[in-house]
């Protein structure tokens, strides 16, 4: 039996398994099988491949696949021959070694390192040798004659009577220190904190004051870690690194890990992980709960690069100090979420028309960052629709980080899913509830902000806005078509305009959310345009470097991958086509898209049925029998494309038991429904509330269904001219 050097608690060798991934190992063995999942491994770069690197651990060889990594694979700076740290993910039956990605890519980000060996695991001898300084005293008892030597000539002999506590806390902080308590391992500035939490500088863990008294951490200590700190904001602690701070706030969640208790405190600047440790896996101040008022004192640390306050102390605040706090933050967080004047993607009338609109909305959702509430974007799943969400992700994601300060935060409040036809039904509405309400009861999340863009607009989604209102989840509709009388009071905003894209009024919301992006943003709407794009915006792509060619490219590329898996948001992917512009992926994607799409026509074009009623012409198609249609393009871009192609008035697409209407006359649906009602009463004609002309009808009587529609059709386009 041995001490963990991390927390000294009783242990087979040198590590305890809570702390087992605060520490960085050397491999000795020769066998992959060796290997312990979920370990950190130093090892050596090996060489590149088009999926990933190739890493040398010890006398074995594995892989970091590109999707592990936490940037582009491209943009890796490491040479075959450096040193990287990389933690083991599996290894497999075929002796395959998959690899994680370590934001810790120096041994000395780690809180110790060991040597695995066939025999077990033993301290290092450069560790050793490092710490023998300040802490072999204290974990090396066979060299008792260092800690003689060191000590006599070092703090006995120079001013080191007057300060007993700080000699024994630079005794214990290194990583084989085997009981760190209270201060004594809090002075340690440098010393990255425990993989398992954010613990407060160990307070509270083998042998120290607070599992003695049984109380929170730090109790027992306060009066010697700071005397009437200072309150500072979050968005300053940054430059109070290693120094014992006092912040106030409100507790926006808590969470218990394997290790400490981390409760994210938000003040008027910004949020803060703070860690509390009484026992591995105890919670800690179990009396504090989310949206409580609290002052909170620990000292600032380091951990993984990412800031974060080791806690020795959280209070209640009584009324008064809680009104004050609040009130404060109210104001500050109103100022702070109003956007500052923004400037257009580009000049264009039609949307400056609408500009008060987006300023709010660009209001409401810079305040739900601030106030972590989580942003779910709904969006069609075509080009329209994966670039209006697009947009928004790319302004929202970099405002979420700098709130958060963790990188994984844009995983935790930002989501963005496709749609289905852009409605929003009461399957996708249940889908959202679920989610949404075991988020809030497992996680402690607040109900999402949900923004609808190319989507949510059209009566079929009534049902579904009505499922996220009885649970008060905020909406927001962004569209290029005016939204149905039955919407416009389901939503809690609603920014749409007849003559431009949804993408068009997104990317404009963007810029207003966050100014820093707009150049980013700038081509996103000319792409959006499958015919007739406004000059402004043709302009200001081509100022961006996207020409009229690499556009449509993107146009297509984006059309093509919003078909497959269209559930999915493909983050990395739509990134790669629409900022990173990747050479060759776009054109190489587009190419697909014509040949599939020409294919399918040249099946088409020749099964139309031609049909002339009062002077219209008119095309039919029966999608059933001439469409493949388990596979690209779908009847929805396959009909706007005839459309644009074909010198009919009308194009009519028909399936079992639905039919779409393409045309560019003023059709008046429900005036055709109402017909089709009267001609065929038994064929169950419905109109859905679907955002292109859509009609259901009873597959029974589908060929009465056709006449009359098409009789109904034209005489609603011959209408307003005769």
């Amino acid at each position: 039996m041995g001490n963990c050097i991390i927390c000294g608690t009783s242990t087979d060798g040198p590590i305890c398994e809570v702390h087992e991934e605060d520490v960085v190992f050397e491999f000795e063995g020769n066998q992959p099988s060796q290997l312990k999942p979920g370990r950190f491994y130093v090892g050596t770069v090996d060489g590149y491949a088009d999926f990933g690197v190739f890493i040398n651990i010890g006398n074995v060889t594995g892989l970091l696949h590109r999707s592990k990594l936490d940037s582009r694979l491209e943009s890796l700076d490491w040479e075959v021959g450096d040193e990287v740290c990389v933690q083991v993910n599996n290894v497999r039956d075929n002796g395959d070694i998959d690899l994680n990605w370590s934001i810790r890519q120096s041994p000395e980000d780690f809180r110790g390192q060991l040597v695995q060996t066939p025999e077990g695991d033993r301290l290092s001898d450069p560790e050793t040798e490092a710490g023998s300084d300040e802490s072999e005293p204290e974990t090396d008892e066979s060299e008792p004659e260092p800690e003689t030597d060191e000590s006599e000539p070092g703090p006995e002999t120079d001013e080191s009577e007057p300060e007993p506590e700080t000699d024994e806390s630079e005794a214990a902080k290194p990583e084989q220190a085997a009981e760190p308590s209270g201060d004594e391992a809090a002075v340690d500035e440098t010393e990255p904190p425990a993989e398992t939490g954010h613990t407060p500088g160990e307070p509270g863990t083998t042998g120290g004051a607070d599992e003695q008294t049984g109380g929170n951490p730090g109790d027992a200590e306060l009066s010697e870690i700071a005397v009437d700190p200072g309150r500072v904001t979050v968005d300053s602690i940054g430059d109070h690194v290693g120094e014992t701070v006092q912040l106030e706030g409100t507790i926006d969640s808590v969470r218990q890990t394997s290790g400490p208790t981390v409760f994210e405190l938000k003040d008027e600047t910004g949020i803060v992980d703070c860690a509390a440790f009484v026992e591995a896996g105890v919670r800690a101040y179990p009396e504090i709960e989310t949206d409580d008022v609290v002052r909170l004192e620990g000292e600032v640390r380091v951990r993984r690069e990412e800031i974060q306050v080791e806690t020795d102390s959280i209070e209640e605040l009584d009324e008064e100090a809680r009104a004050a706090v609040e009130t404060r933050m109210e104001e500050a967080l109103d100022d702070r979420a109003s956007p500052e004047a923004f400037e257009p993607i580009a000049e264009d009338p039609e949307i400056d028309a609408i500009t008060d609109d987006i300023e709010a909305v660009a209001t409401e959702i810079r305040r739900a960052v601030i106030d972590s509430r989580p942003i779910v974007v709904r969006h069609d799943a075509t080009t329209d629709g994966y670039v209006a969400g697009a947009a928004i992700e790319r302004a929202v994601l970099p405002l979420i980080e700098a709130e958060h300060g963790t990188a994984d935060s844009v995983y935790h409040y930002f989501d963005r899913r496709p749609l289905e036809d852009g409605v929003y039904d009461m399957n996708d509405a249940t889908k959202d509830a679920t989610r949404m309400l075991g988020d809030k009861d497992r996680h402690g999340e607040k109900i999402p902000l949900f923004v609808f863009a190319a989507a949510g607009s059209t009566a079929a989604s009534a049902d579904g806005l009505d499922l996220l209102d009885i649970y008060d989840a905020p909406r927001i509709v962004l569209d290029g078509r005016g939204a149905d009388d039955a919407v416009t009071g389901r939503t809690d905003s609603l920014v749409t305009t007849e003559t431009r894209t949804a993408s068009t009024v997104a990317a404009t919301l963007a810029a207003a959310v966050n100014g820093d992006v707009r150049g980013d943003l700038r081509h996103l709407p000319a792409i959006s345009y499958w015919s007739d794009a406004p000059d402004t915006y043709v302009d200001a792509a081509t100022e961006a470097g996207i020409d009229a060619a690499s556009t449509k490219q993107l146009r297509e590329a984006i059309a093509l991958e919003a078909y497959y898996q269209s559930y999915e948001d493909k983050r990395e992917l739509i990134i790669d086509l629409l900022f990173e512009t990747r050479t060759g992926l776009a054109a190489q994607v587009s190419e697909q898209f014509v040949t599939k799409l020409d294919a399918e026509l040249d099946t088409v074009v020749p099964n139309l049925e031609e049909r002339t009623e009062a002077g219209v012409s008119v095309s039919v198609l029966d999608t059933d029998a001439y469409t493949h249609r388990y596979d690209f393009p779908p009847t929805r871009l396959l009909l706007d494309e005839l459309d644009r192609r074909l010198d009919s008035t009308i194009v009519i697409g028909v399936g079992t038991d639905e039919l779409h209407v393409r045309t560019e006359g003023a059709l008046d649906l429900d005036a055709v429904v109402a017909d089709l009602a009267a001609e065929v009463p038994d064929a169950g004609v419905s109109n859905p509330g679907a955002r292109e002309p859509k009609i259901e009808f009873l597959a029974g009587e589908r060929e009465a269904v056709i006449d009359a529609v098409v009789e109904a059709a034209a005489a609603s386009i011959a209408a307003p001219s005769a």
